[in-house]
């Protein structure tokens, strides 16, 4: 009678130990390189004026103008790139990521990186001669797993 139960015990653990090891490597923990990259969405603007005014278009990965709506995603590093085709120096401020641009001379260029962990709707302004608010960028969840933290973002 106990060797039938040894079996059941040996038979159950090793049913445990397969799972287990199944999800541990599926998870890419058993790799010579690694296989994630970090999620990222990239725009370019460029800063053009018009009647002695800042205005923002899209180059690449932003639609429309002047001064469109930035878009991005929680959890993905957002890359900004800026070049001002103006005349007059230039600095982009992003609110409440407290990020700036250098102060972008005529045909100057800047990367900003943020990585937004929660969703909103934020100013983002020309802060050279005045705080001019120029337009919006919103960050937005695409997906649940997005506002996922901790070991449950692991896991994904």
């Amino acid at each position: 009678m106990k060797g039938k139960y040894f079996v059941l015990i040996g038979l159950i653990a090793g049913v445990v130990s397969l799972a287990v090891m199944i999800g541990f490597v599926g998870q890419g923990n058993v790799r010579g390189a690694e296989i994630f990259w970090q999620e990222k969405v990239e725009q370019t603007v460029v800063i053009k004026e018009k009647d002695g005014k800042a205005e923002l278009y899209g180059l690449k990965g932003v639609k429309g103008g002047p001064n469109p709506t930035l878009i991005s995603r929680t959890s993905f590093a957002y890359v900004l790139t800026i070049i001002n085709e103006g005349q007059n120096p230039h600095q982009l401020y992003i609110e409440s990521f407290n990020v700036t641009t250098k102060i972008l001379k005529p045909k100057d260029q800047d990367t900003i990186i943020i990585v937004p962990e929660k969703e909103g709707t934020y100013s983002y302004y020309d802060i050279i001669g005045g705080k001019e608010e120029m337009g919006k960028l919103e960050i937005v969840s695409v997906v649940p797993s997005d506002e996922f933290q901790g070991i449950w973002r692991d896991l994904i």
